[in-house]
């Protein structure tokens, strides 16, 4: 109604806008940023002590943990699906995250090939058993890299520095393997960068089981240590 009426009369200075903020549970903003760094640390010191704790054991109790850990984390907010990256990418988001994923298999497979290497590099490895649990892990590797450490960091540093930050992290991993070390920095920067885009995890995973079982197919052994990081790779 634009004109007075005989109830209210017109204002004369527009109303402010209204600002709703809602905190989670009810906690200030800054306490909530503490618990978020709180969870990252956490997960990700879990996640090096399965990598690097001296028996075999403990790494798979570590292992273990840091699985029960990140999920708990992961679901303690009641975050949405798109949140988690467990809903389907646009027919965009598909195409590209496979596009370049393939392009990057053939392109690793076609180098080798033009250096003199032999493919596959390493006969023995991997094989179809191998091949079928490495791709189950590479979903969750998605998981834990997307849904819980990407969509805390993107909150606490935005959406680009997220994707270098938990690339990085990615990457650290998997030191002492140098070769493993560069090659996930890469492939994490490009799976963050699909993620912050389209929020899915399962094509990211197929990539990333593709890539990852090329990189076995193209490299030796000597060079790729079967995959091995942390304690592992030193021994």
């Amino acid at each position: 109604m634009a004109a007075e009426s005989k109830s209210f009369r017109a204002v004369a200075v527009p109303l402010p806008p209204l600002t709703i903020r809602v905190h989670t549970a009810g906690i200030s903003e800054a306490l909530r940023r503490r618990l978020v760094w709180a969870q990252v640390i956490i997960a990700f010191l879990a996640v090096e002590c399965g990598v690097w704790a001296a028996r075999l054991s403990v790494r798979n109790r570590w292992a273990m943990a840091a699985g029960i850990i990140v999920v708990t984390f992961a679901l303690v907010d009641r975050p949405s699906v798109r949140r988690l990256g467990l809903g389907l990418p646009d027919a965009m988001g598909s195409g590209l995250m496979l596009g370049v994923g393939l392009t990057g298999a053939i392109l690793l497979m076609f180098l080798t090939h033009w250096v003199g290497g032999p493919v596959p590099a390493n006969p023995l490895f991997p094989n179809m058993h191998l091949a079928w649990q490495y791709m189950v892990w590479a979903l969750v590797q998605e998981f834990m890299l997307q849904s819980f450490f990407f969509t805390r960091l993107e909150e606490l540093l935005g959406s680009s520095a997220g994707v270098w930050v938990t690339a990085t992290f990615f990457a650290a991993v998997h030191v002492p393997n140098m070769v493993l070390t560069t090659f996930t920095l890469i492939g994490g920067l490009f799976f963050c960068e699909m993620f912050r885009r389209y929020r899915s995890i399962y094509l990211l995973g197929i990539v990333h089981a593709i890539l990852g079982l090329t990189l076995s197919t193209t490299i030796p052994a000597s060079l790729l240590y079967h995959l091995r990081v942390g304690i592992g790779f030193l021994r």
